[in-house]
């Protein structure tokens, strides 16, 4: 029995693929994660071999995402190409302002432009969705100045939509939590360093080995880890045999305090230092990008 027998359902489907069409051949800006993972499952099926999958390395991608990414390219059947990007020799980046995923984006984005012609395509899509134009989203200044195009909003999907058809597309990351780079995990103002992401990817990686799935390790200054799970998950952190085991974990990777936020997890709870980051920002360094305050 065809799982497409929801009307609504196929009805987003249908119109996707008819966007995806008038673009001609396409590059996505590919993750792995849900929602460039519906995007190119999307474009495979409206276009074939003129799509292919472009994934960023770099060292604020997080341990097995890679892995992941590839194993889905080929269930999903498109064309899979792995690419560096050098984000981290851009101070504007290392800086850590609250505009930092706008630089970047633009090297992720100024990188696939610049290869449109290898790549053989003409359009470059990111994967995101309605309800990515709310929060803090300087990165999507950074698509809009290399002409990259947002399949999903412009068939008003939201998240809960692209769970739907990805659960439709028989896709296994239909449900999975949402990985952002390792960077958004330090808070603003704190220097970016390859050192701090290695400590934030291998403190979340024994979490998860504890049996956790949703997550985040925030750094903050003097080497101290925030631990947010979801409220039900707080009581099995504080018990005494786990924090005897968890404590001298992070510190041999290199954290002086650990904590364990009170709230709970919360996607973009760094976002909360913006205002007071904003009003210390300093001018960026000469001959980089404009700076973008807002997505």
């Amino acid at each position: 029995m065809s799982v497409w027998t929801d009307p609504e359902l196929v009805a987003r489907r249908d119109l996707l693929l008819q966007i995806l069409r008038g673009y001609g051949r396409l590059a996505v800006a590919y993750s792995g994660g849900v929602d460039s993972a519906v995007v190119a499952k999307a474009a495979q099926v409206a276009l074939g071999d003129a799509t292919i999958a472009v994934t960023a390395v770099s060292e604020s991608l997080a341990s097995g995402e890679l892995e992941e990414a590839t194993e889905l390219a080929k269930k999903i059947g498109i064309a899979h190409r792995v690419i560096r990007t050098e984000e981290f020799a851009d101070p504007n980046y290392l800086r850590n302002n609250s505009d930092r995923c706008y630089f970047c984006k633009s090297e992720l984005y100024g990188r696939l432009e610049s290869l449109k012609n290898a790549l053989g395509v003409e359009t470059i899509a990111s994967g995101a969705n309605m309800d990515d134009q709310g929060d803090h989203r300087p990165g999507m200044k950074a698509a809009a100045e290399h002409g990259v195009r947002h399949p999903l909003q412009e068939a008003g999907l939201t998240k809960d939509h692209v769970r739907q058809l990805a659960k439709a597309w028989d896709l296994p990351t239909w449900d999975k939590p949402a990985t952002p780079c390792l960077s958004s995990r330090i808070a603003y103002g704190e220097d970016v360093t390859p050192e701090k992401v290695r400590m934030v990817d291998a403190a979340e990686g024994w979490l998860r080995r504890q049996g956790l799935k949703l997550l985040r390790v925030r750094y903050h200054k003097g080497d101290l880890a925030r631990i947010e799970v979801p409220i039900d998950d707080l009581a099995r952190l504080a018990d005494p045999e786990v924090r005897k085991a968890l404590i001298p974990a992070f510190r041999e990777l290199g954290f002086k305090f650990v904590t364990l936020d009170l709230e709970g997890f919360r996607s973009g709870s760094l976002n909360t230092l913006i205002p007071l980051e904003g009003l210390m920002k300093p001018a960026p360094i000469a001959g980089s990008k404009p700076v973008a305050t807002k997505a």
